[in-house]
């Protein structure tokens, strides 16, 4: 393995870790970021529907939506939280500039373990700097008092 090959899998590592530490605390400028401007993002459901966001624009609405429905919790529940923990990361380098990668991620909230899955990412180097260029999640369950689903 080269030194640029460990420098790429190192900054992809260090993308996931600011998703899902930015994302967890609303700190959605620094997520909006880590994407490339035409990041495709689909997320499957259990019920077996696929939505589709496409472009920066759109991929923004799932994090708003997100934030509501924890809002919205708060106010009967208290002060809340969201953590993402994400395991077992697999990276493939595709060439200088393209990766892919598959690993599990869980979710937990105040009530604890709320759904858990697994991301399939694509990624394009843009300016040198490592970003999303396609995000699949595939939730693979939840619990019953699920606030994400």
């Amino acid at each position: 393995m080269t030194l640029d090959e460990l420098i790429a899998r190192e900054s992809i590592r260090d993308l996931i870790a600011r998703y899902n530490a930015n994302g967890d605390t609303g700190r959605f400028a620094q997520v909006w970021e880590l994407f490339a401007d035409d990041i495709v993002m689909e997320l499957r459901m259990l019920d077996g529907t696929i939505e589709v966001y496409d472009g920066l624009e759109s991929v923004k609405t799932i994090f708003t939506g997100t934030k509501d429905r924890v809002d919205a919790q708060a106010a009967s529940a208290g002060p809340t939280y969201v953590r993402h923990s994400t395991t077992t990361l697999q990276i493939d380098l595709i060439d200088a500039d393209h990766a892919t990668s598959r690993c599990y991620f869980s979710v937990i909230v105040n009530h604890g373990l709320d759904h858990w899955g697994r991301y399939v990412d694509q990624y394009r180097r843009v300016d040198g700097v490592w970003k999303f260029a396609r995000r699949t999640m595939q939730m693979d369950g939840r619990s019953e008092s699920s606030w994400m689903s």
